[in-house]
């Protein structure tokens, strides 16, 4: 009897077909030439400009802005020069202080705000070169 996780050792793999496989074929294209043995890598026609690395950074950047309890946190921490206590901000909403807690750790992982502790309570203000980056990004997109 044969387990399922051993699978037919005589099943021969065969490259994957289709709309998935002509993508990864596209990062992959190789050209021969003419002796046949010899490859040579294409250059594609189009390169992004943004590396990996920053697009994920403004991917964090922009998935934090888009959602509206977020949005309308970095609002109220906008609209006060100074910080804002974290009871305050709980208080202004009508969610939990959880729900609130959460977005704001989101907010602070993409350095949109930060806070300082005082005792008990945690003081958030926003970071305004933060929101000067994340106009630069959407102005580079246009």
């Amino acid at each position: 009897m044969t387990s399922m996780n051993q699978g037919n050792p005589n099943r021969i793999a065969t490259a994957p077909t289709g709309p998935a496989s002509s993508a990864a074929n596209m990062l992959h294209r190789q050209a021969t030439t003419a002796l046949g043995s010899t490859t040579v890598g294409i250059a594609p026609k189009f390169v992004p400009t943004l590396s990996e690395d920053d697009a994920v950074v403004q991917a964090r950047l922009l998935k934090a802005l888009a959602d509206p309890t977020r949005l309308r946190i970095l609002s109220l921490l906008s609209r006060h020069e100074g910080e804002v206590c974290v009871f305050e901000i709980v208080e202004s909403f009508t969610l939990e202080q959880p729900t609130i807690s959460h977005h704001l750790r989101i907010l602070r992982d993409a350095g949109l705000v930060d806070c300082r502790k005082k005792g008990l309570w945690a003081y958030y203000y926003v970071r305004r070169d933060a929101l000067a980056r994340a106009r630069d990004v959407i102005e580079g997109l246009a």
